[in-house]
């Protein structure tokens, strides 16, 4: 900060920055990560690209939105903690507005036969779909790391639930830190982080306390916000693979307990497409249709707070972690299993929700291979995928 003498200017300016960004940043997480580089390094050389590369690499090695935390961890070279926290703020804050008042507009209208919903998740279909081979590619390409994705898929299929799916994951670190150690890479560059040790076990210490004591409380006090919290704390702590992987873990939280229905869940997460900024802000539409205004800011809180503790947490010990090569099996192995997750979530609720009849195969078809082949961006197939629906209703 010896070159920012005026602290307040240059929390102004993430804030101005990161706002830009949460209101322009559409595409997704990699589009997210091509944007930053565009703004805070191309432009305004806040860092060097070796630097942004490492930050990313950490992002990756973390549950929790990685786009985000990207954003995150550039805001506090810049400008401390707070500047982290205006950094998220200004970024994810635009679309949390959105899907509020959509999700209100949802419930006040009666929005659930509008010919538009069924498009939104038939949307849905066609984005999830794309995450999934993008990330089958990138995470399964050996046949161990997809027998894993396969096994995970086959078991969420047959055993859905949230806790299920914890297991699943903890048993694909095992084997990959049982099996995958060997083919980690023996090079990784170095990370510098102005964290102290302390703070980072602090923080860590935080986090646990919290994902132990908050289940605890849930059960013994009757409180739909503290319901919500722990729904959300829970889910942003464990969550591996970015934003489409979100989609599962809270489908088991919400759909069968009955706070929300499965066409609510799917609404959302279609409209969630349209928007900019991080897809975890689909919570925030999921607290408003739970609990109202109130609910979404719990819940958006929830959501996001582990990814402040994990990167306080991790920070100051990243280089004696990416340099074990079994740091580096364990997360293969979990990485597989996302890829698995993701798969059983594209089956229910996704397509059993969404895909009612040959025209709704049909425009998810279209849809997947603009996004896919012709790679039109994901607003735009949210706009063309509404359009099409009014148009398969014209003409049927």
């Amino acid at each position: 900060m010896s070159n920012q003498p005026n602290r307040i200017r240059t929390w102004l300016e993430i804030l101005l920055i990161s706002t830009k960004l949460g209101l322009t940043s559409f595409g997704g997480p990699v589009a997210h990560l091509a944007y930053f580089k565009d703004e805070y390094i191309d432009r305004r050389k806040w860092l060097d690209d070796k630097m942004y590369a490492d930050i990313i690499a950490l992002c990756q090695f973390l549950p929790g939105p990685a786009s985000s935390q990207v954003g995150i961890s550039i805001g506090m070279l810049r400008g401390g903690i707070i500047g982290g926290l205006i950094s998220w703020f200004g970024f994810t804050v635009p679309s949390v507005i959105v899907l509020i008042v959509f999700a209100l507009m949802y419930q006040t209208f009666d929005l659930a036969d509008a010919g538009f919903i069924a498009s939104l998740k038939i949307v849905a279909a066609a984005v999830v779909l794309h995450a999934l081979i993008g990330l089958g590619q990138k995470l399964t390409p050996d046949r161990s790391r997809m027998a894993i994705a396969i096994a995970a898929a086959a078991i969420m299929l047959l055993y859905p639930s949230a806790w299920m799916q914890i297991l699943v994951i903890l048993a694909a670190a095992l084997i990959g830190y049982a099996f995958f150690t060997q083919k980690a890479e023996s090079k990784v560059q170095p990370f510098s982080f102005n964290i102290s040790k302390k703070l980072g076990l602090a923080s860590l210490g935080t986090l646990v306390t919290i994902l132990i004591v908050t289940p605890l409380l849930n059960r013994a006090i009757d409180n739909p916000f503290l319901n919500i919290f722990d729904i959300f704390f829970r889910v942003g702590s464990l969550v591996f693979g970015g934003g489409h992987v979100v989609l599962p873990m809270l489908e088991r939280e919400v759909v069968p307990q009955g706070l929300l229905s499965a066409n609510e869940f799917l609404a959302g997460y279609g409209m969630a497409q349209a928007v900019p900024g991080p897809l975890f802000t689909f919570s925030s539409y999921l607290g408003t249709i739970m609990e109202g205004v109130s609910g979404a800011i719990v819940a958006t809180i929830a959501m996001f707070l582990p990814s402040f503790l994990l990167l306080l947490a991790a920070l100051p010990f990243l280089n004696t972690l990416r340099e074990r090569a079994s740091f580096q099996g364990v997360l293969m192995g979990v990485n597989a299993s996302v890829v698995g997750i993701l798969l059983a979530a594209f089956y229910d609720p996704v397509v059993s929700s969404s895909i009612l009849s040959a025209s709704d195969f049909a425009l998810a078809v279209i849809l997947f291979a603009l996004l896919n082949i012709w790679k039109v961006p994901a607003w735009m197939i949210v706009l063309l995928g509404v359009i099409g629906g009014y148009v398969i209703q014209f003409i049927g």
